[in-house]
């Protein structure tokens, strides 16, 4: 079976976007897929609009048993990439604020995020980084709100490491046969662990 029919893309991606999506899974089929996973995870979380997952999955798919190496690179790529976004953000922001807005994001949405980091920005994070709002707003935005680099590094982590070892994990254990579930309910798999992690948070603050 070909790698990409693994990952069906979302219906009705229009032009450009269908386009990048495909890009991205075709180096699944190559042996320069892992590479490309790292290239891809590293670059969304900065400036690439296109999510890791979709390449993560169609490799974990083919190969099963390597699904945490996969998850591994993808973390690693992710929170490296996620430390140039925040370089961008706390020391280029000036210079690329009008190439980011609105060719990469938006101004709302980049106002939003910043405003939410004023109340607690590693739970922000932590939080964001399991919804669709692309990482490289939550990585850049941390940087213009001089969110203190240790605690960005720390929640990056923290969330990337939940989205993509739940992933590999789930292919680890169940293969091919979780595909159809992955593909219908990934969202709302993601909405349930972030509610369980802050529900996990909440105790935890609540005890002490």
């Amino acid at each position: 079976m070909n790698i990409q029919e693994s990952i069906p893309l979302t219906v009705g991606k229009p032009g450009l976007m269908r386009r990048m999506y495909d890009w991205c899974l075709k180096w699944a089929d190559t042996p320069y897929g892992v590479p490309m996973l790292f290239v891809i995870s590293f670059a969304e979380s900065s400036f690439f609009p296109i999510p890791p997952d979709v390449l993560l999955l169609a490799l974990c798919f083919a190969t099963p048993r390597k699904s945490f190496r996969f998850a591994s690179w993808c973390l690693v790529a992710s929170v490296l990439g996620g430390m140039l976004g925040y370089y961008i953000g706390h020391s280029l922001w000036e210079h690329l604020h009008d190439t980011f807005i609105p060719l990469v994001f938006s101004q709302a949405s980049f106002d939003k995020v910043k405003q939410l980091y004023i109340d607690n920005a590693f739970n922000v994070i932590v939080a964001k980084g399991f919804t669709p709002i692309p990482f490289k707003i939550i990585t850049i935005t941390a940087g213009v709100a001089n969110v203190p680099f240790g605690e960005f590094f720390l929640a990056s982590v923290v969330c990337r490491s939940i989205r993509f070892y739940l992933l590999g994990a789930l292919v680890f254990k169940y293969g091919v046969k979780i595909r159809p579930f992955v593909e219908k309910y990934l969202s709302w798999l993601m909405l349930a662990f972030l509610i369980l992690l802050i529900g996990g948070i909440i105790v935890i603050k609540y005890l002490r």
